[in-house]
């Protein structure tokens, strides 16, 4: 699996400025891109997480568009990474995720797209906030290996159709995300990845979620009868 920095030949860095930090980020818009999905790492990682990053390649592959990008700026990744604090606020994750949509939205090429969140970790929780925050833009979210209990009450809030997509062999938050989609309210789905673990090593597992991620951001961002949902 790839590993290290951006070595994929259709993506581009790019810098989006949110407040008076700039966080580093990795566009790819693949030709007549059918809609965007924007990525939220979970806590520890990055944007060039090697898993987040093959489920990317896999989405362009479908002509979906992907932004990856640093939810602490470098300074804040320091701080963090001593303190540990802000990889858990999951509220001060949401704004940053909700202010790179924002971002996303005045870029003439990404503005045209229907956008959805792919959220790893705590920052599936980081984009189901963000999705109630946004239900006017953002049309999708799927979560790997998720904790969306940590959008407490904002679940029920959540517009967007939302997939959930769990290890069979992570038993604990299994029955988070299990807990969780009962108290979602709207369009919701859970898949569970036979013999997988939290971070999906096995053979196959993350070739499972590329697909069915794929497959439900081309549902509703792009695919047949998306336009009938706007």
């Amino acid at each position: 699996m790839w590993q290290g920095g951006n070595t994929d030949p259709d993506v581009r860095e790019v810098e989006v400025q949110v407040g008076d930090v700039v966080l580093g980020g990795s566009l790819g818009v693949p030709d007549g891109a059918r809609g965007l999905v924007i990525f939220a790492h979970g806590s520890g990682s990055s944007r060039f997480s090697p898993r987040n990053r093959a489920v990317a390649r896999a989405l362009r592959a479908q002509g979906l568009a992907t932004l990856l990008f640093d939810l602490l700026s470098e300074a804040e990744e320091v701080e963090d990474a001593r303190t540990g604090e802000l990889r858990f606020d999951i509220p001060f994750l949401a704004r940053r995720l909700a202010a790179v949509t924002e971002w996303a939205q005045r870029q003439p090429a990404l503005a045209v797209l229907r956008m959805g969140y792919f959220g790893s970790s705590t920052g599936a929780a980081a984009a189901l906030v963000a999705a109630a925050l946004h239900p006017d833009l953002i049309h999708a979210v799927v979560s790997r290996g998720g904790r969306p209990d940590l959008a407490g009450p904002v679940l029920p809030r959540v517009q967007a159709p939302t997939l959930l997509l769990v290890g069979g062999q992570d038993v604990g938050v299994l029955e988070l995300n299990e807990a969780s989609l009962a108290r979602m309210e709207g369009l919701k789905g859970i898949q569970i990845i036979p013999g997988a673990t939290h971070l999906f090593e096995e053979p196959g597992a993350l070739e499972q979620v590329a697909r069915q991620a794929a497959a439900w951001f081309l549902r509703f961002l792009g695919g047949v009868g998306a336009e009938a949902r706007t």
